[in-house]
């Protein structure tokens, strides 16, 4: 296998959903989820104003999560042609992502972890009152989920996975003064209480001027993703041993906790040394030697140079298509398929459909819609999401359903607003 001279990864954190937790900050899978934060924003005339957020997690969601959300986005940016669609094998991800390095075995603890993840977050709903959306200049209210995936059905394949972003989630983060990036390294070494901080410290700490002071219960609880039922005190000893962790890194300094009342703190720090190093202003596009097309390529027989020639001079996309198509009837059929090589095969395919004379063929066709049908929510996956619909909606949803009108938990979830 190539060895692959691996950049320092980025993560890239939308810019609005970086200022709360997405779901609270203990370990425990807790299915038919609904998690609730809030944030102060500002107004075109400088008022201040309060966005809630729902966050809906049927399989329920957890704080690693987030690495994968905010990592997987950074290497879809990454890409020579930029789209919504990411195709990769979770090996290449996982090792982009510094999560394993390029010499360990494909399979094991890593990649079910990964598939978990993708599980759990190609099912939620993110719901706000006054999200702010850059490419308008305003705050909206929107709902949207993270993304979709298509897998192959057997799990010692080789194929690469797909995963598709929401429209409107993509868009947010795609637009100029929509997302910001840091170091993926950084955040990964650090629990999940302060990989929380360390983004809303890097969104506010960039600029030039005092930084603000935060209400130690928001911070806690809407930032961190504490327990509301937790005792002030609890939470101070908890927030305060967060911030001395992102002293250590150099990231804040001088943490200070100040009683205002009774039952009222404030928290006060000011920006660390290490603070600007922590982000970058843009992404280095991925070489073509580290490219995701590059495993499978490599995979068919192709030499390092070969491949690279190939995804130099094909779309992305199509290269995608028809390295997947080969390694499907490999899979299947074995090399006894191709008339001379499974190279030969994937240069003559590509030749042909770049000049539009050649489309995949009906029994890969037939694989993907296997895929979609296995990988549509599982039956547990239908009851934990009615259940939650009929809870939050209701008689809506009775009446709803009385039309015989497909069931879209989108189009539900976009109502409460």
């Amino acid at each position: 296998m190539l060895k692959q001279q691996r950049q320092r990864p980025l993560g890239l954190g939308q810019l609005s959903l970086v200022e709360h937790a997405l779901c609270p900050l203990n370990r425990s899978v807790a299915k038919n989820l609904v998690h609730t934060a809030e944030y102060q924003y500002s107004t075109a005339n400088r008022i201040r104003k309060t966005a809630r957020v729902r966050v809906f997690a049927p399989l329920g969601l957890v704080p690693t999560d987030e690495l994968y959300l905010w990592g997987l986005l950074a290497l879809t940016l990454s890409q020579r042609e930029v789209t919504p669609k990411l195709v990769a094998t979770p090996h290449w991800c996982l090792t982009q992502l510094g999560l394993i390095d390029g010499g360990t075995r494909h399979g094991g603890r890593q990649y079910q972890q990964f598939a978990a993840a993708l599980e759990r977050l190609s099912v939620v709903n993110y719901l706000s009152d006054a999200c702010y959306d850059p490419s308008r200049g305003e705050h909206r209210k929107l709902s949207f989920g993270f993304l979709s995936y298509s897998l192959p059905v057997n799990p010692e394949s080789h194929r690469a996975w797909t995963i598709v972003w929401d429209s409107v989630f993509f868009d947010l983060v795609q637009a100029s003064g929509g997302s910001m990036r840091f170091d993926l390294d950084l955040y990964r070494s650090l629990d999940a209480a302060s990989r929380r901080l360390l983004l809303l410290v890097l969104k506010v700490g960039y600029r030039e001027g005092r930084l603000p002071v935060w209400e130690l219960r928001h911070l806690a609880v809407d930032v961190l993703g504490l327990s509301p039922q937790l005792a002030l005190r609890d939470m101070k000893v908890k927030v305060l041993r967060t911030l001395l962790r992102l002293e250590d890194r150099g990231i804040v300094q001088n943490p200070r906790v100040s009683r205002t009342s009774p039952k009222s703190y404030t928290i006060t720090f000011e920006r660390g040394e290490q603070l600007r190093h922590a982000t970058r202003s843009s992404l280095p596009p991925i070489p073509d030697t580290a490219s995701p097309a590059m495993e499978g390529l490599l995979a068919i027989g192709f030499d390092v140079a070969s491949a690279a020639r190939l995804i130099r001079k094909y779309p992305q996309a199509l290269l995608s298509q028809w390295i997947d198509i080969t390694q499907a009837a490999l899979e299947l059929f074995g090399k006894r398929h191709f008339r001379v090589s499974p190279m030969a095969f994937l240069v003559d395919s590509l030749q042909h459909a770049a000049e539009g004379l050649r489309t995949p063929p009906d029994w890969w066709h037939e694989i993907r819609r296997q895929e979609q049908r296995t990988q549509g929510p599982t039956g547990e996956g239908r009851k934990v999401l009615s259940k939650l619909l009929d809870e939050v909606f209701g008689a809506e949803r009775t009446e709803h359903q009385k039309t015989n009108r497909p069931e879209s938990a989108g189009s539900l979830l976009k109502s409460l607003l």
